[in-house]
């Protein structure tokens, strides 16, 4: 009787191997679109173990409350705006009426959908021309993507630049970092695993299997490795 490796039970989608959403303190995303031009205080500044950049607590002026990632430069206490022209840091502007060469982040990719692009720490994007089709903007992978005239980004740099410079000293410190979020770590090869949970898996053994191409009808468990090769082997 077969069984699910690990990935495809990952894969399923259930509670085991789901992100643990109660420890995330909110979602950083851009105010309502129905709520106008309106201005917003810098509150806190608060570490969201789920995310990579930290968080800034907005008051704004119609009594409502909400997250932003924090951008580089700001302080508890400062002002921002939202909906207006004024391209200062940590503002939020329709790209229509951000100027070329402007560095982003937050990016909307359906105006009103609160920011999909660019939000991970030390990321921005950067305005590259005006078309008559829309907003042309150079992503962090140096990708170019044609936006909708309406969307809106954030001004600046999000905070946190460095973070992976850091070195993890300890297997430990990974540990921790991988559940918080429920990363799959460690990752442990195929054939260092028993019969019954892959199978590249063996006996106890020093030489525990050999990886083999999947036949041309496996079943999704054993779909794993060279999958349909047109040939194997070494070249003579």
């Amino acid at each position: 009787m077969g069984k699910r490796i690990v990935q495809q039970a990952r894969g399923r989608g259930g509670p085991t191997y789901r992100v643990p959403g109660f420890r995330s303190i909110g979602f950083a995303k851009h105010i309502s679109v129905n709520a106008g031009e309106v201005t917003g205080k810098i509150v806190d500044i608060l570490h969201c173990s789920q995310h990579s950049a930290p968080f800034a607590l907005i008051q704004y002026s119609n009594g409502e409350e909400g997250f932003i990632h924090a951008p580089e430069g700001i302080s508890v206490g400062e002002q921002i705006s939202v909906g207006g022209s004024e391209v200062e840091v940590g503002n939020c502007l329709k790209l229509k009426d951000i100027p070329e060469g402007t560095l982003i982040y937050n990016i909307e990719i359906v105006p009103g959908d609160g920011g999909r692009i660019c939000k991970a720490s030390g990321t921005f994007a950067r305005i590259a021309a005006k078309l008559p089709q829309g907003i042309l903007v150079t992503l962090p992978s140096k990708k170019q993507k044609v936006f909708v005239n309406e969307c809106r980004a954030n001004i600046g740099i999000i905070a946190g630049a460095g973070r992976l410079e850091k070195p993890i000293l300890k297997a430990g410190v990974m540990f921790h970092k991988a559940k918080t979020r429920n990363r799959y770590w460690p990752i442990t090869k195929g054939h260092s695993q028993n019969a019954v949970d892959h199978p590249f898996g063996n006996k106890r053994s020093s030489r525990k299997s050999k990886a083999r191409p999947a036949p041309k009808n496996a079943p999704p468990g054993r779909n794993v490795g060279m999958l349909h090769p047109r040939r194997t082997g070494r070249k003579k």
